[in-house]
């Protein structure tokens, strides 16, 4: 996937990216600070049907939501983790292992603990109002 989209068409371009993602556990979201990942997060269990309050997990590391399509997603912020062994003590490690639905903002924290077959997501603010998001690790990545 690779879209521009502004917030008015964050729900379809959410819709889409499920389209496409759907069937990864893992998905790792890649965006400088103030892009909209925790925003973009939050279109996104909109459309999987959260009814419970979807905020940013920046200081509680992993929130817990109830999803109609998905089940259970584990919602986890890293920014303020220094390193892999910090997450394995948060609890990152037994989440990454559920089989839930796993949507972490900051993956590069501790990009060791992503299996192999995870989805990456990348946004970029192209203006102040636009976005690009696109799939597929970044070539600094591979």
């Amino acid at each position: 996937m690779d879209a521009i989209f502004t917030l008015d068409q964050i729900g379809r371009v959410a819709a889409a990216l499920w389209k496409e993602g759907s069937e990864k556990k893992i998905w790792a979201f890649y965006a400088d600070m103030g892009t909209g990942k925790t925003t973009f997060i939050h279109a996104l269990c909109e459309v999987l049907g959260v009814k419970s309050a979807i905020s940013s997990p920046t200081f509680a590391i992993i929130n817990e939501y109830d999803s109609l399509v998905a089940g259970t997603i584990y919602h986890m912020d890293w920014y303020r983790l220094k390193d892999e062994e910090e997450a394995i003590n948060a609890g990152v490690e037994d989440s990454l292992l559920s089989g839930k639905l796993c949507l972490i903002e900051w993956p590069e924290k501790a990009a060791g603990l992503l299996p192999d077959d995870t989805f990456h997501v990348t946004i970029e603010i192209l203006d102040e109002k636009t976005r690009r998001i696109f799939t597929g690790k970044m070539e600094e990545e591979e």
